[in-house]
C-alpha cells in the first residue's frame, strides 16, 4: 500500500468517530451537503452523492474530484480512504471509475492514435505538443507499438485555451495527416498555422476534469493514471500488472 498521507488519515478518523454517531445517510443529508458545499465553493458542481464504505459517510464528486462529508454537512474530509485488509487505495478504484465514464466521451474519432497491427493494450495519453517528457515519449512510439501498446492521444496544452500550445495543437488536428503532423510538431518542425473545427478545448476540459495537472499524462483502459513519461518496457510491465490484478 503506498504511504498514507498523515493529515488525510488524521482527517478520516476524526470523520469516523463522526460517522458512528450517525444514522444511515439519507434525502435530508443530500440537502445538509448540497448546502455545505455551496458555502464553501457557491459555483461548485456536483456530480453525485452516494454512500461511500465508511457508514455514516457521504461520497461526493465535486467537480470531478472525490470528497467525504459527514452525513449533517458538518465535516469534510479531502483524502483516501483504504481498505487495510485488502490493502486498496478505495478513493483512487472510484477515481478510476469516473476516468473511465469521462474517457469513453473522447471517442476514437476525437484521438490521434498510434497503435500495432493488434494491441495487447491501449493507453490514453493527454499531451502537450511543447512538453519535454511528452516529446521524448513519442520519439518512442514505434517501441510502445513494438510491445503491443497502443497509444492514443488527447490534447492538453498546459498553457490553456488561446495559447501557443493551444494553436500548435489546433494545426496539427486540421492537417491532412494528423499523425506525420503530431510527429513533426514535437520534433520542433514549425508547421503553417492553421484552423477548423476541432476537439481542443473539449480535450482540455475533460483533462481538468479528470484530474490532469502535468503532462504527458497516461491512463490504462480501466482509468488508472500511470503518472507521466514511463519507459515503454516499464510500462508494458505495468500493464501487465495491472491486468492480471484485474482478472482476479
Amino acid at each position: 500500500m503506498n504511504t498514507v498521507n498523515a493529515v488525510a488519515l488524521t482527517g478520516a478518523l476524526i470523520l469516523a468517530q463522526s460517522a458512528a454517531a450517525q444514522t444511515t445517510p439519507g434525502p435530508d443529508d443530500d440537502a445538509a451537503v448540497r448546502a455545505a458545499i455551496s458555502s464553501l465553493v457557491p459555483n461548485a458542481s456536483i456530480d453525485s452523492i452516494a454512500d461511500s464504505p465508511l457508514p455514516g459517510v457521504l461520497e461526493v464528486v465535486v467537480n470531478g474530484n472525490v470528497v467525504y462529508f459527514s452525513a449533517d454537512g458538518k465535516i469534510l474530509i479531502q483524502g483516501s480512504l483504504y481498505d487495510v485488509a485488502g490493502r486498496r487505495d478505495l478513493t483512487e478504484q472510484r477515481r478510476a471509475t469516473l476516468r473511465v465514464s469521462g474517457l469513453e466521451e473522447a471517442g476514437p474519432e476525437r484521438r490521434i492514435i498510434f497503435a500495432p497491427e493488434h494491441p495487447k493494450h491501449s493507453v490514453t495519453v493527454f499531451t502537450d505538443i511543447d512538453c519535454g517528457y511528452c516529446r521524448r515519449m513519442h520519439q518512442e512510439i514505434a517501441q510502445y507499438n513494438e510491445l503491443g501498446i497502443a497509444v492514443e492521444y488527447l490534447f492538453f496544452p498546459r498553457a490553456g485555451v488561446g495559447s501557443d500550445s493551444f494553436d500548435k495543437a489546433v494545426t496539427v488536428w486540421c492537417s491532412d495527416d494528423r499523425r506525420k503532423a503530431l510527429t513533426d510538431a514535437k520534433s520542433g518542425v514549425a508547421l503553417d498555422k492553421k484552423s477548423c473545427p476541432n476537439p481542443i478545448e473539449d480535450d482540455f476540459k475533460l483533462g481538468s476534469r479528470l484530474g490532469v495537472g502535468g503532462t504527458p499524462a497516461v491512463f490504462n483502459a480501466d482509468g488508472v493514471q500511470l503518472g507521466g513519461y514511463v519507459p515503454p518496457q516499464q510500462l508494458l510491465q505495468r500493464l501487465d500488472q495491472l491486468a492480471a490484478q484485474s482478472k482476479n
